[in-house]
């Protein structure tokens, strides 16, 4: 099989693998190298054992994320750096990123007066006719040159096949840096900024039934948005452009603190002279699918877990800071039992609930190479309604604290929640990462809270969310492109993109390219930030506080 092919097919298992630790010899192995530090390897499911955590390591299998969601430029002071004489920031010599839906590339907010075409490149993992980027084994990369000439065209998608069939990359792009529309009193945070998107392929079959996510659920694969990341951190090099990265992508699986493979990659780049990263933090506040824990030396805790509907399966991750050690026995709604056992890396208990006719996996895993923290990876095989409880032990323990997460509500076939959850620390991943942005969300319209948004800190105590913006019907333009409305976290991370696009630009190009990253432009963004009057800052809700970029300009000129 081409190895293009192996990317889409089901009967290949996509595994995440270090360029450090080396894969046995495999005959005709396909691979997909990411920067210098990742490899993508495809394998054939017919020649490897089967996907498990009692074969493969928790950092090998990918994740699955999700789209976050479904006057806030002025209060982001946003209109005022655009309209102010002696600034007159729009983005322009900024290239903005996105990895999402797609984007429908015909709306007049991705176009300039002329009818050109600002976006500079699509790549479209979904689509396998070619060519693919350089560098990269599958999907098809249209160029500026490609979308100008589909757009002087009768059908523009005979020739740019790529559409948006859902609408939230489009819309997020439109916020971050769509074009004005006078008659429409529309413009977006950066509107001459460069576009660039990458519309993300599909979550395989396999994937998909390994974490139980629900049929209609949107869902993408963490090796895909590796190489996403990958190929608009290249793009811009080619271009000679600074980047501002805007993902509004979560998942609540891999809560390692800030160490996971996919946040340390953002880390990386959010690292990387003229590179900005903006990343949602999510609405997860009240889903109440986070708890947090704790046991003494003689004491354990129980965790109920409500089941609402019979379903088909879930996950449980529990995870415990290095110093910690910890068991778990498992009581079923009819009072059965699985016992806890000793615990050793790799370690795994199996067992079939008669009387509810419940699968139950529950594997134990120490860390990895970048972090050592245990997780308790505890998976439900059609679990019936009811109350399900978990009773955390000690095994080696200091302060004896845990975190346990279900998975985002988007991928649940039903509703399941802990009775005594915690809405702390339910930021979304990657938005823990440690250099990037992580965005929250308030509510301009009424200058209060938004409820849902993620609040922090991370499990490993760094302060997240760094800012929050508008949050609450935020103006857009649909992939119809007309004026509409769009809510969440993702709405506050496009506007926080397109507000470090213009800081970008007035560090480069009106401070005699002063040197910046995405480290110091948050830094600069938190300078400036609005700061409620008799609340506490930093706080688990709105980080340093609210987004003003005007203001971080008038504190960065006093300096």
């Amino acid at each position: 099989m081409d190895c293009s092919e192996a990317v889409y097919s089901n009967g290949y298992y996509d595994i995440i693998g270090s360029v450090t630790v080396p894969m046995p010899a495999i005959e005709n192995l396909c691979q997909q190298k990411i920067s210098n530090q990742y490899i993508i390897y495809y394998l054939n499911r017919d020649e490897v054992p089967p996907l498990s955590l009692g074969t493969y390591k928790y950092s090998n299998i990918p994740k699955c994320y999700t789209i976050l969601d479904q006057s806030a430029l002025e209060a982001s002071g946003i209109t005022r750096v655009q309209m102010q004489r002696n600034l007159q920031l729009f983005g322009e010599g900024i290239l903005i990123g996105f990895l999402d839906t797609g984007i429908q590339y015909e709306n007049d907010a991705f176009r300039n007066t002329d009818g050109s075409s600002r976006i500079v490149a699509i790549w479209d993992q979904s689509i396998n006719t070619g060519p693919h980027p350089e560098g990269f084994i599958y999907g098809t990369e249209y160029t500026k040159a490609d979308i100008d000439f589909a757009l002087q065209q009768e059908n523009p998608r005979e020739f740019v096949p790529q559409r948006d069939e859902i609408g939230h990359g489009t819309m997020l792009a439109a916020i971050a840096a769509g074009s004005e529309d006078i008659q429409n009193d529309f413009i977006g945070a950066a509107p001459y900024a460069d576009i660039a998107m990458v519309k993300l392929k599909p979550a395989k079959q396999y994937l998909r039934d390994f974490y139980y996510i629900k049929e209609d659920a949107i869902a993408y694969q963490e090796n895909d948005i590796f190489t996403a990341i990958d190929y608009l951190n290249k793009l811009a090099d080619r271009r000679g452009e600074p980047l501002v990265l805007c993902i509004g992508l979560g998942t609540n699986q891999g809560h390692r603190g800030s160490g996971g493979r996919l946040t340390t990659f953002l880390d990386d780049i959010a690292s990387i002279h003229r590179r900005a990263v903006c990343v949602a933090v999510g609405d997860e506040a009240n889903a109440r699918h986070h708890y947090y824990g704790g046991v003494s030396e003689n004491t354990s805790e129980r965790v109920e877990i409500n089941v609402t509907e019979d379903m088909g399966g879930f996950i449980v991750e529990l995870w415990g800071h290095s110093s910690e050690l910890f068991a778990v026995s498992l009581t079923s709604p009819t009072g059965e039992v699985l016992q806890r056992v000793a615990v050793w890396n790799g370690q795994q208990q199996k067992q079939h609930f008669l009387l509810e006719n419940t699968r139950v996996i529950i594997d134990y895993q120490l860390g990895s190479e970048r972090s050592r923290e245990q997780l308790i990876h505890i998976n439900f095989e059609n679990p019936v309604r009811g109350l399900w409880v978990v009773e955390v032990f000690p095994y080696w323990i200091s302060d004896g604290n845990f975190n346990m997460y279900l998975p985002i509500s988007d991928f649940l076939q039903q509703d399941v929640y802990f009775v005594r959850s915690n809405p702390d620390m339910t930021l979304t991943v990657p938005s823990t990462a440690r250099f990037p942005m992580a965005v929250g969300g308030y509510n301009a319209i009424t200058n209060g809270v938004y409820l849902e948004s993620g609040r922090g800190y991370t499990t490993d105590g760094n302060i997240k969310p760094d800012y929050v913006a508008p949050a609450i019907n935020v103006m857009t333009k649909n992939n119809f492109g007309q004026p509409d409305r769009m809510t969440g976290t993702c709405a506050s991370v496009a506007i926080a993109a397109g507000a470090s696009a213009l800081l970008m630009e007035w560090n480069i190009y009106d401070m005699d390219n002063r040197t910046v990253n995405s480290i110091e432009l948050r830094n600069q963004m938190i300078n400036g930030t609005l700061k409620l009057p008799n609340q506490l800052f930093p706080n688990r809700e709105e980080g340093y506080g609210r987004l003003d970029i005007y203001q971080s300009i008038l504190n960065m000129r006093n300096l």
